[in-house]
C-alpha cells in the first residue's frame, strides 16, 4: 500500500470518527431534552420561571393557589395534559400566593390562569375553569 493511499484512509477514519462523535452528541442532547419533558406537571417558581420557559419551545403554566376552587377542580386536568403531552409541551404549574413576582409581571387578576409560553414569549393565555378540550384546542394551535 502506498503512503499517499495510507494517508488518504487515515483522512477518512479521522473523519468518521468526527461524524460518529457528532451524531453521538446529537442524541445525548436529544434524549436529555426528552427526559426534561416530565408526564406529571413541572413546579414552577419565581426563581426557575425564566429558565423553565425558554429551556422548552412550548410550555402552559397553570397559575393557580391551592385554596381557590376552580384551580382545585382543574388540577385533574392539567395532569392529563402533562402526560398526554409530555415531549410536546412542558406543563408548568406555578402557585401565585408564593410566587407573587411573577404573578404580577404578568398580570394575573384572575385564577386559574393558564400562560401558554413559546420560545419563551407568553403567546395566549386562558383565564377561568374551562373544559380540558378548550385548553388542548389552544395548545394545538401553537404546536402546528
Amino acid at each position: 500500500m502506498s503512503s499517499e493511499h495510507e494517508h488518504f484512509i487515515s483522512k477518512e477514519d479521522e473523519e468518521l470518527e468526527r461524524i460518529r462523535e457528532k451524531k453521538l452528541r446529537e442524541l445525548v442532547e436529544k434524549k436529555e431534552k426528552k427526559q426534561e419533558m416530565k408526564t406529571e406537571p413541572v413546579h414552577v417558581t419565581d426563581s426557575n420561571f425564566d429558565e423553565i420557559v425558554s429551556r422548552n419551545q412550548l410550555a402552559l403554566i397553570d397559575c393557580w393557589a391551592p385554596w381557590c376552587g376552580p384551580c382545585l377542580a382543574l388540577a385533574p386536568a392539567i395532569e392529563e395534559l402533562a402526560q398526554e403531552y409530555a415531549g410536546k409541551v412542558l406543563i408548568g404549574k406555578l402557585d401565585v400566593d408564593e410566587n407573587p413576582r411573577t404573578a404580577e409581571c404578568f398580570q394575573i387578576f384572575s385564577i386559574p390562569t393558564m400562560l401558554i409560553m413559546k420560545n419563551g414569549k407568553e403567546v395566549d393565555r386562558i383565564v377561568g375553569l374551562v373544559p380540558k378540550k378548550h385548553v388542548e384546542a389552544v395548545l394545538k394551535r401553537h404546536l402546528g
